[in-house]
């Protein structure tokens, strides 16, 4: 028996779950997100921050692009003011991270959730 989850947002594309456990806000995203979802995406993970920082789960997610990465992670701000931890990244994922020069150890959350 799992953690019981909380559906924050759905649309035809894109689905954002958190687990309903004290702590650090967890968060999952499952399917596609791009330009016209990523928007809503940045406005349901800053209304999820509680502390320091959210972990999210992109392992579920089949396809990303570059706006949704800039939500992610963030990149016009300092990395020690990122409040996103991410977990679960894909080979796929990493391998976009990296060639945007935004792959940077900090940001990647380790611990099972």
């Amino acid at each position: 028996m799992g953690v019981p989850e909380r559906l924050l947002y759905q649309d035809e594309q894109l689905r954002i779950t958190m687990a309903a456990a004290p702590g650090v806000p967890a968060v999952t995203l499952t399917g596609e997100i791009d330009a016209t979802n990523s928007p809503m995406l940045a406005s349901t993970l800053a209304s999820c921050r509680q502390g320091t920082y959210i972990v999210v789960d992109t392992g579920e997610l089949t396809f990303i692009d570059v706006s949704g990465l800039r939500v992610l992670v963030m990149p016009a701000l300092p990395p020690s003011q990122r409040w996103i931890r991410l977990h679960n990244v894909t080979p796929y994922q990493r391998r976009l991270l990296r060639m945007m020069g935004w792959f940077y150890q900090p940001a990647v959350h380790h611990v099972p959730l």
